[in-house]
């Protein structure tokens, strides 16, 4: 993507809001080209992890929106990203230990977005599970913008339901549980029949079991979904090669049934994939 730099972000808060899952504001000016669904590469202190960790962008404070979120957001003027993320490794470890005013280096912004301007007019479901849940945060901030308020279907695996409030603000927010402890026992699609809720476009992202069942969900019902893939990332940049997937269409530079996430994704019409 035009525009990706890299630069030093201050830490403006940090907390732990469910087992092992960080809420993160960071300053930074990558927040003014920053959209639903890109995400940006984290560079760790430890000089033995090379590579960036990529997480996606939860949330967007442009230097000219109203405050909200933490405290040292209503300074005048501040442009802020929100990283919600899962430690999943020494890098995501590191990152948990980071505090206000502390500094680390982002890579932005990457990947593509969300269409939120091709569908106003439908009725947009929006489907996250479990790390897949923060990105949806933005992209119901942007569809409610637009006018065109969604329905956010979230599934968590129990009780600890992470950004459930902060979605409320911009839809009706419908739970599943793996466990039954809130809402419908079951996953996002369980929910979709219990509630008998309609689509003309699907927005997702979740783990890859969760993305192939709405993509043959939407197949069958012939609905547009555009899906998020999760994906381990190195570069970010589309140089190494090493976060493909299978596409329905040849590639017209390769020439072949391949795209790169990082660049080519990882937002995906569900129907141009092969997952």
């Amino acid at each position: 993507m035009n525009g990706k730099k890299k630069e030093k972000a201050k830490v403006l808060s940090q907390k732990m809001i469910a087992p092992d899952i960080y809420d993160l504001w960071l300053e930074s000016s990558l927040a003014e080209t920053a959209g639903c669904g890109q995400f940006v590469g984290v560079y760790p202190k430890n000089g033995a992890m090379l590579l960036p960790r990529p997480i996606s962008i939860c949330q967007v404070k442009k230097s000219g929106d109203m405050a909200e979120g933490c405290e040292a957001l209503k300074e005048p003027g501040i442009s802020a990203l929100r990283l919600v993320y899962r430690i999943a490794g020494k890098g995501t470890a590191e990152f948990s230990s980071l505090k206000e005013g502390d500094e680390v280096e982002l890579l932005g912004v990457l990947g593509n977005g969300f269409p939120v301007e091709g569908s106003k007019g439908k009725k947009v479901v929006l489907m996250g599970g479990g790390i897949g849940i923060p990105p949806m945060l933005q992209l119901a901030k942007e569809l409610k913008a637009s006018g065109n308020e969604a329905v956010i279907i979230l599934g968590y695996r129990d009780n600890r339901l992470f950004l459930k409030e902060d979605l409320e603000q911009y839809g009706k927010v419908v739970i599943a549980t793996e466990d039954g402890s809130v809402g419908t026992k079951g996953n996002v699609l369980t929910a979709v029949k219990e509630e008998g809720i309609e689509a003309d476009v699907i927005m997702a992202c979740g783990p890859m079991p969760m993305l192939r069942a709405i993509k043959a969900y939407a197949e069958e019902k012939e609905i547009e979904a555009f899906i998020s893939l999760e994906e381990r990332m190195a570069c970010g940049v589309g140089a190494c090669l090493g976060c493909v997937c299978k596409t329905t269409k040849k590639d017209h530079h390769s020439h072949v049934n391949n795209a790169r996430i990082c660049t080519d994704g990882p937002v995906f019409d569900a129907r141009e994939v092969d997952i």
